[in-house]
């Protein structure tokens, strides 16, 4: 979609660039004038789809070459930026035929609601529209990094499903090592220093590609390589994730900060693992005092409990009952086939379908994606119906 954007700032219209390079399919910025007097006196060869106007210096005379201009672009959307809700301002620009009307400075998520509602009058649509799933480990060494890894191997495998993990482990993220041997041509820092280029042919050849299905966004292996990255980035990344995979992976770690946050913020589900020890508990009970304070639902926030052993002294009811919350899966202490995968950098899927946490990794891929097979014709038939390894 093409738009004629008209103002005086520089970084505004760098903004918005951004932002709709960010779009399935891209909003192309196909020309800019200064003011709306310039974009009468210069008008554009190809009628825009949609103008774009700042008005943070509306002039109360200028009222009249917002009409002009709508009835020059009659065809186009009209989007309104201002500084102030003047009552005036609005009531012209109504007349004028703006449907959409948004405050500076400029908030993403209400840009990219807008532009949705736009996109759609001209019947364009993403995609796809993809989940995003969070796994978040709450202590060191609960194992969400293997998890995370492994089931979105198991997600693509399973359930042939387009699937992205991003590993947000700052600068010394290694999911990649879980399930593979390449290494990394491009991370996500690489990503946030070229964000203006962000679109789903450019993500995709930034991936390790563990499978045709499966691709992982590498975390920054290098601290020298290293560049900022801002929440404003994350949203970028996850809006075209989102219209390009069917699931988004989010491996957090255990940093709460501002990307982590902004990341949780878009997920469609959050997964805290811990295991059955009260270290676990301790940490998980803070964790989730931080989601509750948040305002994030109860019901998107599902514990999975790793290295499960029945007949522990700590039961699964013991922790429900401490943390107020329930868990919805539990993933068994394989130790042998987990050892196995992550030393050799293999997913456990691959290297035993019939291990243990292979058959629970199946179970977490039809809990998450609902699929209501036929008897005798689901995911597990389909894990167990041939050989325990690949040849």
């Amino acid at each position: 979609m093409k738009a004629l954007l008209i103002t005086r700032d520089s970084q505004l219209h760098a903004e918005i660039a951004t932002q709709g390079a960010a779009r399935v399919p891209p909003l192309n910025l196909g020309a800019t004038r200064a003011t709306m007097r310039e974009a009468l006196e210069r008008p554009v060869a190809e009628a825009p789809a949609l103008v774009i106007v700042d008005a943070s210096d509306w002039d109360h005379g200028e009222a009249d070459l917002l009409e002009r201009l709508a009835k020059h672009y009659p065809g186009a959307s009209l989007l309104l930026l201002t500084r102030e809700h003047q009552q005036d301002l609005l009531i012209r620009a109504m007349r004028a035929g703006v449907r959409e009307v948004l405050q500076l400075p400029l908030v993403h998520r209400a840009f990219h609601e807008a532009m949705d509602r736009i996109a759609a009058t001209f019947g364009v649509t993403s995609l796809r529209d993809g989940k995003v799933l969070a796994f978040i480990s709450c202590k060191g060494g609960s194992g969400a990094t293997f998890i995370s890894t492994n089931f979105g191997y198991a997600l693509a495998t399973l359930a042939d499903k387009k699937v992205l993990l991003i590993d947000l482990h700052g600068q010394f993220g290694d999911a990649t090592l879980y399930v593979s041997d390449q290494k990394a041509a491009m991370t996500l820092s690489d990503v946030c220093n070229q964000i203006s280029r962000i679109d789903g042919p450019f993500l995709e050849s930034c991936l390790v590609h563990v499978t045709p299905g499966f691709g992982i966004l590498a975390a920054a292996d290098d601290p020298a390589h290293a560049v900022e990255l801002k929440p404003e980035h994350m949203d970028a990344i996850l809006r075209v994730a989102r219209q390009h995979f069917d699931y988004v992976v989010l491996d957090v770690g255990r940093q709460i900060d501002a990307i982590s946050l902004r990341a949780l913020d878009s997920a469609d589900a959050i997964y805290p693992v811990l295991q059955l020890g009260l270290p676990d508990i301790r940490d998980g009970r803070r964790l989730l005092d931080i989601f509750r304070s948040l305002g994030y639902p109860a019901e998107n926030t599902r514990l999975i409990v790793n290295r499960y052993e029945k007949g522990g002294k700590l039961r699964l009811q013991d922790l429900q009952s401490a943390l107020g919350a329930e868990v919805v899966h539990t993933i068994p202490n394989d130790y042998l086939a987990v050892t196995d995968s992550v030393n050799q950098g293999v997913p456990a899927l691959r290297l035993s379908r019939s291990a243990p946490v292979s058959r629970s990794l199946a179970e977490l891929v039809e809990m998450v994606t609902a699929r209501r097979v036929p008897e005798n014709k689901g995911l597990f038939d389909r894990l167990f119906g041939r050989g325990d390894a690949d040849q």
